[in-house]
């Protein structure tokens, strides 16, 4: 072995071929420490992680290796560990409701573990257990503090693919910047967000199972609970069964309806009583019928109504079936034909129609201003108006309780790589929500 002499003399004597005026071994030393400080922070600042990348509109997304920034102020880097395709992801990646921004890295519906934090953050910390949220609340701006909205000024629906706080984007590749969806994109093993869009929720909670709070059913529930505030023994009509449709007719159960009509064109659906989608991969085929008759019940629809099958428009048959229309009616199909359509199935007087899709064409609603004069009512409902920070972990606790369900709307599970399969799925109407398992 080398003594340190011998050491220090073969370091000077390689700094004495390097510069002209070789330095100290002392220099070096502090020289070598600079060198190695600054190489080993400089990794720091990104680090390199899979995810899946949209390139153009309906393009296959793309495995990519990625680079994450660090989490600048008030935002935490979180290890996805679960996250689910949501038919928001399916629109802006079609860019069917707004411009096209690419290449991004989409997905919002998401559980994970908080990496790391960044400066001024104090309400979390490393191994917390959070949701992601596509919509964030800040709760000091005149919205939050208002007691009247669940919507925030400051961190609000995202929609320029960039963070809230900078207006730049946390993901790169080869200095390329990819852009972000709703600030979340949880289509990553990673992700940074801004600490006001993460909810912090017990750790106990099954991520696999609970990510779907983050947006779908959360969204479901809370329209029936908190938007329209269903009343004991009214009867409501959902257009769209998808998984907020399902969430809604839930919620509207647990509510006291006593008669909850679905609206549906696909014939899996109203043909199957809504349940082929949950249980099907349960069960594979035996004893199936009763399988969907306690699947139905389980989710409250009572009846179902595919419009194809009519001889006359579906608002028409609405109002005859419910003697006049129905107390309250649910747009969740992202559709505002349907929306007048809801409208003109309600009854006089106190009828609701509610709307919570988000429309693909078209964002313009038409309806004859005779339908407001009679009483009835058109709502906007974004995130069920569930206070994101504040309230969605009481409903990751309400599911602990088992008050209410969510695993029933999970069809399928899938590792992150077969993501396009999943797209597949959602577009061919195959699936509610299909869960994506990080590696």
């Amino acid at each position: 072995m080398r003594s340190a002499n011998q050491t220090k003399i073969r370091a000077a004597h390689f700094l004495s071929l390097l510069l002209p005026n070789p330095p100290t071994y002392g220099e070096f030393c502090y020289f070598f420490f600079f060198f190695f400080f600054f190489f080993f922070c400089n990794n720091l600042q990104r680090e390199w992680l899979a995810a899946a990348v949209g390139w153009g509109v309906g393009e296959a997304l793309v495995m990519e290796e990625v680079e994450l920034s660090p989490p600048g102020p008030m935002e935490i880097r979180i290890k996805v560990v679960c996250t689910s395709l949501c038919r928001s992801d399916i629109t802006a990646w079609l860019s069917q409701a707004q411009a096209s921004l690419f290449p991004r890295i989409f997905g919002h519906e998401a559980s994970g573990i908080v990496e790391s934090v960044g400066q001024g953050v104090t309400e979390f910390q490393e191994g917390d257990h959070v949701l992601t949220l596509f919509t964030g609340e800040c709760m000091t701006c005149r919205l939050c503090t208002s007691g009247k909205s669940n919507m925030c000024q400051v961190l609000g629906l995202e929609r320029r693919g960039v963070m809230h706080s900078d207006q730049k984007t946390r993901f790169s590749i080869k200095g390329r910047p990819i852009y972000h969806y709703c600030a979340v994109s949880s289509f990553s093993e990673y992700t940074v967000v801004h600490s006001g869009c993460a909810a912090k929720v017990s750790p106990i909670a099954p991520l696999e199972k609970i990510c779907l709070l983050s947006c779908g059913v959360a969204a479901g529930l809370g329209a029936a609970w908190k938007v329209a505030d269903i009343s004991q023994g009214s009867t409501i009509v959902i257009f769209g069964l998808g998984t907020v449709g399902l969430a809604v007719a839930q919620g509207a159960k647990i509510k006291g309806a006593s008669r909850i009509i679905g609206v549906d064109i696909n014939p899996e659906k109203c043909e199957k009583g809504l349940s082929f989608y949950a249980l099907n991969l349960v069960f594979d085929g035996e004893t199936m019928e009763t399988a969907l008759y306690l699947d139905a019940k389980a989710f409250g629809v009572t009846e179902v109504v595919n419009p194809n099958d009519l001889s006359e428009p579906i608002q028409q048959v609405i109002r005859r079936i419910t003697e006049g229309g129905a107390d309250f009616c649910f747009e969740c199909v992202g559709d505002t034909g349907i929306i007048t359509t809801a409208l003109q199935s309600c009854c006089d007087g106190w009828g609701t129609t509610v709307t919570l899709g988000v429309p693909k064409v078209k964002p313009d609603i038409t309806a004859h201003y005779g339908l407001f004069l009679t009483g009835r009512k058109l709502i906007g409902s974004l995130f069920g108006g569930w206070k994101p920070k504040s309230e969605i972990p009481l409903l990751v606790d309400m599911y602990l309780r088992k008050e209410i369900h969510v695993d029933e709307f999970i069809t399928h599970n899938l590792p992150f790589e077969e993501i396009n399969q999943a797209f597949d799925l959602m577009q061919e109407g195959k699936c509610l929500r299909c869960v994506l398992h990080m590696p």
